[in-house]
């Protein structure tokens, strides 16, 4: 891998990098897209990092199809599928490991312990490897994006991280590799995680700016699903993630919720 982005990069050429676990949709298409349009190479890499799992989550689980993973990336033209072992990630006595200390440790660093220290050593490792100008992720892993940003800037690492926006199923269902778990009564409950997040907003744009008015609001659109067990609900500055009371500045609404066996997370974004 290092050596054809050595090769690529000789040539004069940008090289752009869409981290994935596979199971592709449209929403890892949509980055998959926007990289191919800003560089001249795009390298897709799908590694299920175990390191990110904590312990009972659904690493064995965790859906994969690298088949039909292969094939829309080859029909897209995408440049590279890099999908490396575990054994070629992590060798044998691997202990060095990247910590973010203040955006990871509220909404999902709660209730994850050391999830993101896992994607940080991971995203840190393929930095390393593939060399990008770009790396592309999207708004659904709203408080990744924010921790990566975080990393990227206090380590100096040469890339330019690249948001793309959160891409929704037609009714309104976030996209996610983890929806192939819901039964479709899990399914028709977890819309109620985008309505409750719409009903925030229509809010907001009515003129509310009490945090804890819409956050109320959200909770009880969620609270009509009784198959719905929520882990946080959140409303969080949109780039600290710092509590806030009254909105004045950019925020986030960020929520997690346990749908039968299955974790979903949602946010939205309210003042940009």
């Amino acid at each position: 891998m290092s050596a054809f982005v050595l090769e690529r990069r000789r040539a004069g050429q940008s090289v752009g990098l869409v981290p994935t676990m596979g199971y592709l949709h449209d929403g890892h298409m949509s980055l998959v897209k926007k990289s191919m349009i800003e560089n001249d190479v795009t390298v897709v890499s799908l590694f299920v990092n175990p390191i990110q799992f904590c312990p009972g989550e659904d690493l064995e689980r965790y859906p994969r199809d690298e088949e039909k993973d292969l094939s829309l990336l080859a029909a897209a033209g995408v440049d590279v599928l890099f999908a490396p072992g575990v054994e070629d990630m992590y060798l044998p006595g691997h202990s060095v490991y990247v910590d973010e200390t203040a955006l990871s440790l509220p909404l999902c660093g709660g209730s994850r312990p050391g999830h993101f220290r896992g994607v940080c050593t991971v995203v840190l490792k393929l930095f390393n490897i593939v060399r990008p100008d770009r790396a592309y992720f999207g708004m659904k892993d709203y408080q990744q994006l924010q921790v990566l940003r975080r990393m990227v800037r206090d380590l100096n690492v040469p890339v330019d991280i690249r948001p793309c926006p959160l891409i929704r199923e037609d009714d309104g269902l976030a996209l996610s590799s983890r929806n192939a778990y819901l039964s479709e009564e899990e399914r028709r409950s977890a819309l109620a995680l985008s309505r409750s997040l719409a009903k925030a907003k229509e809010a907001f744009e009515k003129g509310e700016r009490s945090a804890s008015v819409l956050r109320d609001l959200v909770c009880s659109v969620l609270s009509e699903e009784e198959a719905l067990e929520p882990e946080y609900v959140e409303v969080r500055d949109a780039y600290e993630l710092s509590e806030v009371e009254s909105i004045c500045d950019p925020v986030v609404i960020a929520l997690a919720v346990r749908v039968g066996r299955t974790r979903l997370i949602d946010n939205i974004v309210l003042g940009e």
